[in-house]
């Protein structure tokens, strides 16, 4: 299992847009509006490292109204 974290920045007002976008992937166990430097930040629960890119890259960043993105990999956990 590979798991991680995507922070995004969005258009103004495209916040629930995205939201609701990134809740039918099913790789993406939550997701959350946020205040600061991030509007949105995605978990992503994947199989593989390969499998958790191809989210980050065909699934999160080619949304529309997405600005910009932040990958975080977890290295160690619990």
């Amino acid at each position: 299992m590979h798991k991680g974290f995507v922070l995004l920045n969005c258009d103004l007002g495209a916040e629930e847009y995205i939201l609701e976008e990134l809740q039918q992937v099913n790789e993406i166990k939550n997701a959350y509006v946020t205040f600061g430097a991030y509007d949105i930040v995605a978990e992503i629960d994947a199989e593989t490292q390969e499998e958790f890119e191809k989210t980050v890259s065909l699934r999160i960043r080619q949304l529309s109204r997405v600005v910009s993105t932040m990958t975080l990999n977890v290295i160690k956990g619990e």
